[in-house]
């Protein structure tokens, strides 16, 4: 087998028990991508007590006192270094990482709130997007890869086009297409262990199992087919010749 290349790997999990599948997920990535030679850190979101109120306090003095705007804001204070500390350290986190991994439970058809606050308040404009064109596949995040690693409540059926729940690549689209790509990185397709409370501890070792096996080919897994910003016309329109 070909000799992979060492990458820097930056894990963010969101799950509140150490006890659980989300955990395992997470120490199973930690072990498999150590034992392939690449570098690995965590930022474990609730061990952190990781603020996920994007407010007045992310930023030590404001541009403009009399009218909060936080976009407007994060500018300002990334451009001036007057970002909160835990906004810088996960911000150099992202610098330093080639590849992300976002552990997390699906909940209500999204991420848990504390991961919406990261994504809210680590991805600001100045750092990871903004500008006329900085953005997609021009964002600030470009050259980094991410993926989804996650588990749902319900089974795979339920998430399929014609499934009760919906189909599931449309429901993770506004991740990993409107947060993930929208800042430049490239988004390998998810994992998905599918509601993993109700099955058996065979099942659950089997997801297990098939993880390993995904993340011992990260490097060359596909990148979902997202259009180019110069797929687009003015009016922001896929041109006809896409």
């Amino acid at each position: 087998m070909k000799e992979s290349l060492a990458m820097n790997i930056l894990i963010v999990y969101a799950h509140q028990e150490a006890k659980s599948f989300n955990s395992a997920m997470k120490d199973t990535a930690c072990a498999v991508l150590a034992a392939a030679g690449h570098q690995v850190i965590v930022s474990d979101l609730y061990e952190m007590q990781f603020k996920a109120t994007a407010d007045r306090n992310d930023f030590a003095r404001l541009g403009n006192p009399d009218y909060f705007k936080y976009q407007i804001e994060q500018n300002i204070a990334y451009d001036h270094g007057m970002l909160a500390e835990d906004i810088r350290i996960e911000q150099e986190k992202l610098r330093w990482a080639d590849f992300v991994i976002f552990q997390f439970p699906l909940w209500w058809f999204s991420v848990p709130a504390i991961l919406k606050g990261w994504i809210d308040r680590v991805f600001c404009t100045g750092f990871a997007y903004g500008g006329t064109h900085k953005f997609y596949n021009q964002g600030g995040l470009v050259g980094r890869k991410a993926m989804l690693a996650l588990t749902t409540g319900g089974p795979d059926n339920m998430y399929s086009p014609t499934g009760m729940n919906g189909d599931i690549e449309k429901i993770l689209y506004p991740i990993q297409h409107g947060m993930l790509y929208f800042v430049g990185m490239q988004v390998i397709p998810p994992f998905i262990a599918w509601s993993p409370a109700r099955v058996s501890p065979e099942q659950r070792e089997h997801y297990l199992l098939q993880y390993t096996q995904r993340l011992q080919t990260l490097e060359t897994t596909q990148a979902l087919a997202y259009p180019p910003l110069e797929a687009y016309d003015d009016t922001f329109q896929l041109k006809e010749t896409h």
